[in-house]
């Protein structure tokens, strides 16, 4: 038995936001919440004056495992989510092989589970082989323990082909990702298109690659009633489109990463391949747009698209690095800005990261509540204190991160999975 005394929890889905104690029991579920809670023989954990949150999720990782583990693993990726305070992660299928089969998927499983430090909720791909053809073996997947299906990394460009897989998947109640980039618009682009990629030369992305199939899903969510969770937006003309789908009653949702929250594409003119990521950092007024949508709930939720990549990767030229940049270490701190900002309170910010996530994969009977009967998956945050990114400051294998160098305030100091200590300082 734990007793997590004298923290300040909170706790969206109860609307909970006070100081109070939490009861974990031997089977890493809370027992109690409340104030003076006893229990003799109880492991005392002080969180006084720090502040408890549910455990955070991300459902947007890529651990790279099986068959690219040089860049991260799914070990190194459990140790960087328990550092940045996240104990469910759902890991994209771009893998080698594509998880687009039940042995992928329990591989997957199976290692996190025995390593135990994070629950980790593999996607299987939309199409066998992420090819975009025919639809794969979801049913398998989902009885192997999938969450749910996505080709992220490419676009579904079969119109029919998604239409289909949108249908199939609601049968089972599996969440639905879109990556939302048109391949012919744009193709191979670097940046985004607009000003510093004339500036620069480099080859430019444009809006409309990502809206055109933002438009084409929203379309299909209509007609055949399936619920569409749009990856990473980070374009103006999406969030519009979303904004609109949802007063429409439409059941579209929608998430963000903290790099398209707090970074335009003026960072390119460094050519910094930490800077370059796909979709691609953009305009200063889209940047704007994606915090308005989160304020006002178009973009539901808050996710990392961690993407490790090796040194070797990303020490080319512009042109030639790999896209994609590390988040999971950071983006609390990072996006706590907007809580010190007072652009979001406190609570409405960690639902974006708790208790909406488990919503949207149909698991808030289980995760992203502290409530009694829950598991008790939570972090415990010092909002005070503050570090200078590094290369050093992470646990992930690679350091691809576009915040090294920034100064943030708000760290985890405590995190648990299932009521066992995975992290500490």
């Amino acid at each position: 038995m734990k007793i997590i005394r004298n923290g300040w929890l909170v706790n969206p889905a109860t609307a909970t936001d006070e100081v109070c104690d939490i009861l974990i029991n031997g089977e890493g579920r809370i027992q109690e919440v409340g104030k003076n809670l006893q229990h003799e023989g109880a492991d005392i954990i002080d969180a006084s004056g720090r502040h408890v949150f549910p455990g955070l999720i991300d459902l947007h990782v890529h651990f790279r495992d099986p068959g690219q583990e040089w860049k991260e693993d799914v070990h190194t990726g459990s140790d960087a989510a328990a550092k940045g305070g996240f104990t469910t992660v759902c890991c994209m299928a771009n893998t080698t092989p594509v998880n687009d089969s039940k042995t992928v998927t329990e591989y997957i499983v199976n290692k996190a589970r025995a390593y135990g430090k994070c629950n980790v909720l593999p996607f299987g791909t939309i199409t066998g082989g992420m090819k975009g053809e025919t639809i794969s073996a979801m049913a398998e997947m989902i009885e192997a323990g999938a969450i749910g299906f996505s080709d992220d990394g490419r676009n579904v460009n079969n119109s029919e082909v998604m239409r289909i897989a949108l249908e199939y998947a609601s049968m089972f109640g599996a969440i639905m990702a879109s990556h939302s980039e048109d391949p012919h618009v744009g193709h191979g682009g670097v940046v985004h298109e607009g000003r510093y990629s004339s500036q620069t030369g480099l080859k430019g992305i444009p809006d409309i690659t990502e809206s055109l199939i933002v438009a084409r899903d929203i379309e299909l969510a209509r007609y055949t009633g399936a619920p569409v969770h749009f990856c990473h937006v980070s374009a103006g003309r999406s969030i519009a489109l979303i904004r609109q789908a949802k007063a429409q009653g439409i059941p579209v949702t929608a998430e963000v990463t903290p790099h398209h929250l707090f970074l335009n594409d003026s960072a390119i003119t460094t050519f910094d391949t930490n800077f370059k990521m796909n979709p691609p950092l953009r305009s200063e007024e889209d940047r704007q747009a994606c915090v308005e949508g989160l304020l006002d709930g178009t973009l539901d939720i808050i996710a990392t698209d961690h993407a490790p990549h090796a040194i070797t990767d990303k020490e080319k030229d512009f042109d030639h690095a790999a896209f994609g940049v590390i988040g999971l270490e950071t983006a609390l701190p990072i996006v706590l800005r907007l809580y010190q900002q007072q652009k979001l309170s406190l609570s409405a910010l960690i639902e974006r990261l708790t208790w909406k996530p488990a919503q949207i994969l149909r698991r808030d009977h289980e995760i992203g509540d502290l409530s009694a009967g829950k598991w008790a998956d939570l972090v415990i945050v010092d909002l005070e204190r503050s570090t200078t990114i590094s290369t050093e400051y992470f646990a992930s294998k690679s350091k691809n991160s576009p915040f090294i160098g920034q100064t943030v305030k708000g760290l985890p100091v405590a995190t648990y999975f299932r009521g066992n200590c995975v992290y500490s300082v």
